[in-house]
Formats: structure tokens, C-alpha cells, sequence
């Protein structure tokens, strides 16, 4: 069992009677995601951060960071006004990553209002349609520098290209490419293209990487499976740049909480005790600027 104090990086909440929140994904016909698969067993009514830290409380959660689960929200500040309301009841979450369209005329106005909000840390603006090559949402994208905000992002293979030059036109924003860099295949292949692509980002010093979400290529998981992965991503970036989240309730689909925080133990057993604990959370804390006990 992991015995290290653990900073979630990627939870999400949820609650489908919530008069203001919209949550698509998790609607009866939503269509099933392709590299996910069925995910009924996590569409309950609700997933409150009560709930995170009853199912957690025995793997010293210290610090949580909530990423965007609304989807197709009229106005996603409501999110954010939501979790703040958890995070002033009981602590959690610690940092919010707020929904952001990015291309929007009046980005500058929902990020101020996002900030409102005392644990707003950073956004996500979940799209899949060229938005690396859209000169609207760049100019979003470079408002962030001056409010302290991190990017939580997980472009395609493809496009790691593309998100390198972003990060290298704009140093003062830090970049987190979420899941690990959402690697949907596993074979050798696939590997040597996805570590060079890790490596092209982890070639600008304001890119980081959240390893999270393994288990939704992998849905039969195994520490050996994930092992390379994990590596791969720290050998790129180092324990300074990057830190462990889990993508809970979504990869309950594939193991226990506990399975997940003591895979990652048990491939960097070998490293220094500084280094787990930079993984675990030290550098999840500098780069989210948490306040956790």
C-alpha cells in the first residue's frame, strides 16, 4: 500500500440534478467513447467531493485538483462557483481547473470571473476540432499568463508537434498535458512514437505532464502494463515537471483508487524518497500553487 501524502491532480465531480450544470457525457444517450468504452457503472446521480473523500480516506489524499466535468453548461462559472462551495465546506477541492472556450470574444471576462473563485488554479477548453491551429484560441490561450493560470490540455499524437510550438510562443503560460498524454494504443509502435513526441514536449521548460488515465486505453491494466508509460514520462521530464492524478470516478471502469495510487508507488520504488515525494505531490503542489495540510 502507498503510505506517501498524494495530491489528486485529475478528479472530477459530478451531480445530474444540479438545476445549472450540464453534464453530456454522462447523459442515457450520450454515444460510448471509443477508446473509454461502456461507462455505466460511473453514471450515478452524483459524484461530490463528499463522496471523493469517503471512497479515499484511507490513501492520504492531502490535496485535490478538480478538472472540468460540465459539459455543455450554459454558463461554466457555475461550475466553478459549485466546487468553490465544496472547497469552502470541506477543504477539497484545493485547486479548481475551470471550463474555458478560449476562442470566446469575451475570454477575458469569463476567466475574471472564474477568479472570483479562490481555488480557480487553471482551465481546460475540451475540443477536438484544430484548435492548436486557431488563431482565436491562442489569443485566449495567452491571457492566461498574466492571471497565473495553468493549461490542463491532451492533444492528439499528432498534434504534440503543434502544442511544442505553443509552449515555445508563450513561456510565461505553463502547459500540463493531461492523462499522460492520452496514449489510446499500446503497442511497440505506438510507444516509440508517443515517447518521441513526449520527449519534443518535454523539450520546452513550461510543459509539464500529469501521468493520469492509463486506464482507459488498458482497461485490464497491470503495474507491468503502465510501468513503461509512467517511466517514459518522468525520464522525459523529470520528478520536477511532473506529478500523478488518477482521472477519478472515470477509471473506476478499471481497478480500485487503491490499485492506482499503489501501482504508482511500486514503479518508483526505486527512486529517492525526494522523488516520490515530488511525484506524489511536491511538484502537483508548486505547479497547482496548493495549500495542503
Amino acid at each position: 500500500m502507498a503510505r506517501l501524502p498524494f495530491v489528486d491532480t485529475h478528479v472530477h465531480f459530478h451531480d445530474l440534478a444540479h438545476p445549472h450544470l450540464r453534464y453530456s457525457w454522462l447523459e442515457p444517450d450520450a454515444p460510448v467513447d471509443p477508446v473509454v468504452g461502456p461507462d455505466g457503472a460511473i453514471r450515478a446521480q452524483r459524484y461530490w467531493a463528499d463522496d471523493f473523500l469517503a471512497e479515499t480516506r484511507f490513501h492520504d489524499v492531502v490535496g485535490v485538483v478538480h478538472v472540468q466535468a460540465a459539459l455543455g453548461t450554459v454558463d461554466p462559472v457555475e461550475e466553478t462557483r459549485w466546487l468553490q462551495a465544496f472547497a469552502d465546506r470541506l477543504g477539497a477541492p484545493h485547486g479548481i481547473v475551470a471550463a474555458v472556450d478560449l476562442t470566446a470574444d469575451d475570454v477575458a471576462a469569463q476567466l475574471d470571473r472564474h477568479a472570483a473563485f479562490a481555488n480557480l488554479r487553471g482551465v481546460r477548453d475540451l475540443r477536438y476540432d484544430g484548435y492548436l491551429s486557431d488563431e482565436r484560441w491562442e489569443r485566449g490561450y495567452a491571457q492566461l499568463a498574466g492571471r497565473g493560470l495553468v493549461c490542463c490540455d491532451d492533444p492528439d499524437l499528432d498534434e504534440f508537434p503543434l502544442a511544442r510550438a505553443l509552449a515555445d510562443r508563450h513561456p510565461d503560460v505553463v502547459l500540463c498535458i493531461d492523462h499522460a498524454g492520452f496514449p489510446k494504443a499500446r503497442d511497440d509502435a505506438y510507444f516509440r512514437r508517443w515517447r518521441e513526441g513526449m520527449a519534443l514536449l518535454a523539450g520546452a521548460s513550461n510543459v509539464v505532464v500529469k501521468i493520469s488515465g492509463l486506464g482507459q486505453a488498458d482497461h485490464r491494466w497491470t503495474v507491468d502494463s503502465i510501468r513503461p508509460w509512467v517511466l517514459a514520462c518522468v525520464d522525459a521530464f523529470g520528478v520536477e515537471r511532473s506529478f500523478f492524478g488518477t482521472n477519478w470516478p472515470v477509471d473506476r471502469l478499471f481497478s480500485s483508487y487503491g490499485d492506482v495510487v499503489d501501482a504508482y508507488a511500486e514503479i518508483v520504488s526505486d527512486f529517492t524518497d525526494a522523488e516520490q515525494r515530488a511525484l506524489f505531490a511536491g511538484t502537483a503542489q508548486r505547479i497547482f500553487r496548493l495549500e495542503v495540510s
